[in-house]
């Protein structure tokens, strides 16, 4: 039986400042993706697996703001990145602070 080689690992990095959409600031395949994983883990920087996200994600520029048929995905990941780092969003993060 031959086995196919599997497909080179892809990655892609977002940024969401609080303000617009997320942006694309970093992706690639191959060596490049081993590069941003271990970037991310070195800063401790949670990691989302979704090959269907990627794929889509993957098509945009660099500095690109997502598009928003990928908004609701993207805010999962987001929510879940929030949610493993305890924190908050910029923005209400000074929402909260102004309460106060």
């Amino acid at each position: 039986m031959i086995k196919k080689p599997s497909p080179p690992k892809s990655a892609v990095a977002l940024r969401y400042d609080g303000t617009g959409a997320p942006r694309v600031t970093a992706q690639g395949q191959g060596y490049v993706a081993e590069q941003i994983l271990a970037l991310a883990d070195e800063h401790n920087v949670p990691l989302h697996k979704d090959a269907n996200l990627v794929r889509l994600l993957s098509q945009l520029e660099l500095g690109e703001e997502i598009p928003a048929s990928l908004y609701a995905a993207v805010a999962e990941v987001l929510s879940f990145v929030y949610l493993l780092s305890g924190r908050l969003p910029q923005h209400m993060e000074r929402d909260e602070q102004e309460k106060t």
